[in-house]
């Protein structure tokens, strides 16, 4: 478990250097720890390290990882593909859902977050590689998007994130993480009325560090802290 500790003290150190390299504050960069298929005693130990904030892929899998991490006051992710007949639990668990990439979809959680009389926070997905396999919304209608979104009263967008094409040369991602950066300001400079643009989500274990030079603020890492998984 110590190396899990060690992990996560030298993925701070790496998101540092990165930050000072662009003229960023490395405490406006959190990391966001993948705990897909990952044993809810390996998060504990990762979160008794230090970790504050944990990002699911899969409903179902989260229930129990939840409930065993109940008492640390921890801040949990959808990271994943949300599916509609799953926004119901999505909104009960999650603070933040990473992963709106349509209208169809947002209406959904705004219904059900209405259940519950609360607004639920979420980021809205662009795809910026053009990937039929992935799911996000084109960046040339993100604006569009968001502003239709906007208006749902039992939702608050926070932001944008996105699963670039992976290269072996993190490197070549970079276009793809200054396209969401620009999208942002894009967003910001429409000033629809009930939208932040706070939270950037990009990068994971093998290109964080170009995505924190390129504005990211939340990082979602899983191998790089608990190891390959199984």
């Amino acid at each position: 478990m110590d190396t899990i500790s060690e992990n996560l003290s030298h993925i701070r150190q790496r998101i540092a250097r990165a930050a000072l390299r662009s003229g960023r504050n490395p405490e406006a960069v959190e990391i966001v720890g993948v705990t897909k298929t990952v044993s809810a005693d390996r998060v504990e130990a990762a979160v008794k390290a230090g970790l504050r904030i944990l990002g699911e892929n899969y409903v179902q899998e989260s229930f129990e990882k939840i409930e065993a991490l109940a008492s640390y006051g921890i801040s949990w992710h959808f990271i994943g593909r949300l599916q509609s007949n799953k926004a119901k639990y999505a909104v009960r668990l999650f603070d933040l859902i990473h992963s709106v990439h349509s209208e169809k979809l947002a209406r959904e959680i705004d219904r059900q977050a209405k259940k519950y009389d609360r607004v639920q926070p979420v980021l809205i997905q662009v795809n910026t590689g053009g990937e039929s396999s992935k799911t996000g919304v084109p960046p040339e209608d993100t604006v569009d998007l968001v502003r239709r979104v906007s208006r749902l009263e039992n939702i608050s967008i926070r932001g944008l994130m996105t699963l670039p094409p992976f290269f072996d040369a993190p490197d070549r991602v970079r276009p793809f993480f200054r396209a969401l950066h620009d999208l942002k300001k894009q967003v910001k400079d429409a000033g629809i009325d009930n939208v932040s643009m706070e939270s950037l989500s990009m990068g994971m274990t093998g290109d964080f560090e170009v995505a924190v030079e390129e504005g990211a603020t939340l990082v979602r890492i899983g191998t790089a802290i608990f190891g390959e998984r199984p």
